[in-house]
């Protein structure tokens, strides 16, 4: 538990703008700065200007050593809320601007004044242009530190803008994972609600093969269910079969019922070859065959065909499962049941509005439920 809770600590103080990035972007700006400052020395023609380079390059150094330390005290910040990060910044770049202005200074003014203008009524050096200027140590100080300080803020403003759209990006992975977890906890509440549905049908089937006295169909109903689930509880609820392993599941669920109902139950299946390596959620279809048996063969006395079905339409698989029964009650037109919602719920979580289920039940008897889903991949018909 204690190696656990250190690793979560160390991943959460990972920082999010690290030394390689902070360190290129520092010297980046640096760089930028001196080059800068050249150009303008350059344009207005000051003298002795590969010594001046040499003061800005030891500035510089001296200006990256100062941002380094802004940096550690940022990234020590970056858990903490953006308007904090943003108020340690303007305030933090306060104490550094003044000392890179006294190490700016003293480069400058007090390691070797050099003069600056070629006119020498103008001034000898800058320390004697600021005398006759009147501007006292601090004032000079104060001065270059503005400029100093616009120059930090900007850095740091990039550095909290670098670390902020990190955090953003993070938590939308996190938001991702969160989502497909839940999405996932979906498919498998939904695609367990099927089995023991099924099971409860099956029990009562079997219940009544018990009673009646017909011990030999109980036997092969009970081998039968034994085999439906050896077969979809060792698939992964998450994972999709073939069309032709969803097909096989099916006719064993019709093969139990049809022991309850020797007489009643007939099937066919209409399935182009080609088609029975499509991939489809598993179980999807038990739901549609449960209320076949229930509403077509269950009602009546006469014999019920009930159909499976599938072709390609538009780039899309779609299935249908059909039945010849008895004219159903306008209150089961439309498929409200828990069956077919679970269905239209898997769907909707499964491919979004790329699928859909759609039921209509036959003013002269019979009912068909159609599923649409996209193809897995391409056919050749």
């Amino acid at each position: 538990m204690g190696y656990v809770t250190s690793m979560y600590f160390v991943q959460q103080r990972k920082a999010l703008v690290g030394q390689q990035m902070a360190l290129l972007t520092i010297i980046g700006f640096w760089a930028f700065y001196a080059l800068i400052l050249s150009l303008r020395a350059a344009l207005l023609d000051f003298p002795a200007q590969s010594t001046l380079f040499e003061r800005r390059l030891m500035v510089a150094v001296v200006g990256i050593f100062v941002t380094w330390v802004m940096y550690i005290g940022l990234r020590m910040a970056d858990r903490q809320s953006l308007g904090f990060r943003v108020s340690l910044a303007f305030f933090g770049a306060i104490p550094a601007a003044i000392l890179l202005a006294s190490a700016n200074f003293y480069i400058f003014n007090l390691y070797d004044p050099i003069s600056l203008f070629k006119d020498p009524n103008v001034g000898r050096t800058v320390e004697d242009l600021k005398n006759q200027l009147g501007l006292s140590f601090w004032q000079e100080i104060a001065d270059i530190s503005v400029t100093h300080y616009f120059f930090l803020i900007a850095w740091a403003s990039l550095y909290v803008a670098i670390g902020y759209a990190r955090e953003v990006r993070e938590a939308e992975r996190k938001t991702s994972r969160f989502a497909q977890a839940a999405q996932d906890a979906e498919l498998r509440s939904l695609r367990y609600q099927v089995n023991p549905h099924f099971l409860f049908n099956t029990l009562n089937s079997l219940s009544s093969l018990v009673i009646t006295g017909k011990p030999k169909e109980a036997e092969t109903m009970i081998q039968n269910l034994s085999n439906f689930y050896r077969t979809s509880l060792s698939s992964d609820p998450l994972e999709d079969v073939t069309l032709e392993e969803e097909v096989d599941l099916q006719r064993l669920y019709l093969e139990i019922e049809g022991v309850r109902h020797p007489k009643r139950l007939r099937t066919r299946f209409d399935i182009p070859p080609e088609l029975m390596h499509q991939h489809v959620p598993a179980l999807i279809l038990q739901p549609l065959v449960e209320n076949a048996i229930k509403y077509g063969v269950s009602r009546t006395t006469r014999p019920v065909t009930i159909t499976i079905s599938a072709k390609v339409q538009d780039d899309h698989l779609v299935i249908s499962v059909e039945d010849d029964g008895e004219a159903m009650d306008v209150t089961h037109v439309g498929g409200n049941g828990i069956g077919l919602a679970n269905v239209r719920d898997r769907l909707e979580a499964r491919y979004r509005s790329a699928a859909k289920l759609e039921t209509v039940a036959f003013s002269g008897g019979g009912y068909r439920a159609t599923l649409t889903v996209p193809l897995s991949h391409k056919v050749n018909i």
